[in-house]
């Protein structure tokens, strides 16, 4: 089956906040579609790296991507906003952390990366975990806060110029609780999802929920038991022909269940947990048995393992079993230059580090030597 809503290259942006929540306009141009057909996944109507394989194994229709999560990342708490200040200005600015994430894109594109994440409400800015910080895209009632989308629509329009996919995340787990309720939710998911059919971009696949079988959500509808209302929620909100691709991610290790595997576009899978490459493995055949399997796109979008430079890793294995692999990057215990880490706040966003050079390495690795 394939699911193509709209191959247009003309659709319009319109964008602005207005003071309700929803859009208003302003006009350019889009020009990247992303859409899937069967497993495989399509820019503008054509498989991603159709035909082609690395290492016997075919790496055609499969998302290279990277956990950028922070791009549009700030915090209202003045107690905590101390935490992520430049170490040249001792200041934190939302703006030039936005500014240098779009700066960056085109180095990340070069190396052959073709998507990543951006959540509305980040990711632990510390790595793992979540405390006082307030970091919410959502205002208590499920409004769209102008300054969040402004950012937001920095990285969309730049990522369409560059043929890339934007996964984007609607709620994170210890900032879910800023929204007032489960109609503050729905609230949410409907500003976001008409604020996106108003840009006109058609680059984005959307993650309702981070890891939604964690324990942190204080919204029932943000948890395992309301996903598949979510994502058909996301689906029926339709604009002509058009509508986004959706899913929602489980914690590291964790098999996505039946209702949500039936409901989604496409499966999002966390090898966080997933200590050894067979486990990578082990991950997809458990998916494809679970009740209610039928063959879509299979992607990971968090791992912090890494091992690059050995013959076996969980890249290479998401590969050989044709899931796309996404790469999760933040400051381990005792580093402290800005360049460790993607997602620790604040962000060097350049390919910077020796972890974050070996990934794209790899990455450019896989698609020059494709055949």
């Amino acid at each position: 089956m394939k699911i193509v809503y709209s191959l247009s290259i003309t659709a319009l942006f319109l964008y602005s906040i207005a003071t309700n929540g929803q859009v208003s306009t302003k006009k350019t141009k889009a020009h990247t579609v992303v859409s899937i057909e069967k497993d495989n996944f399509l820019i503008n109507g054509k498989i991603i790296n159709k035909g082609k394989t690395w290492k016997g194994k075919p790496i055609e229709g499969l998302l290279f991507n990277s956990r950028m999560v922070q791009a549009t990342f700030d915090d209202e708490n003045p107690e905590t906003a101390v935490l992520w200040k430049y170490p040249d200005t001792q200041k934190w600015s939302a703006d030039r952390n936005t500014d240098e994430f779009v700066a960056a894109m085109s180095e990340w594109k070069s190396y052959g990366l073709n998507a990543i994440t951006v959540n509305l409400q980040g990711g632990s800015p510390t790595g793992y975990g979540n405390k006082n910080w307030i970091n919410s895209a959502f205002t208590a009632d499920g409004s769209i806060k102008p300054a969040y989308w402004n950012r937001l629509t920095k990285v969309l329009k730049k990522a369409d110029e560059l043929e890339m996919v934007v996964m984007i995340g609607l709620f994170y787990f210890g900032q879910d609780q800023l929204l007032a309720d489960e109609k503050a939710v729905i609230n949410a998911v409907d500003n976001t999802i008409n604020g996106l059919h108003d840009t006109g971009y058609k680059n984005i696949l959307i993650e309702v929920v981070n890891e939604c079988d964690l324990p942190y959500y204080d919204h029932k509808i943000l948890t395992e038991s309301g996903m598949a209302t979510l994502i058909n929620r996301v689906k029926n909100n339709k604009r002509g022909n058009f509508r986004y691709l959706v899913s929602t991610s489980f914690q590291g290790a964790s098999i996505p269940t039946s209702s949500v595997i039936e409901a989604s576009d496409y499966i999002l899978l966390h090898a966080n947990a997933v200590e050894v490459p067979k486990g990578v493995a082990t991950m997809i055949e458990k998916t494809k048995q679970v009740p209610g399997y039928s063959l879509k796109p299979l992607v990971f979008n968090e791992d912090d393992h890494y091992e690059f430079d050995k013959e076996e890793n969980n890249f290479k294995t998401a590969i050989e079993n044709k899931a796309s692999w996404g790469f999760f990057d933040f400051r381990r215990e005792g580093e402290t230059n800005i360049e460790e880490g993607f997602q620790s706040v604040p962000v060097d966003w350049k390919v910077s580090s020796v972890r974050k050079k070996a990934f794209f390495e790899y990455v450019k690795i896989i698609v020059n030597s494709a055949e």
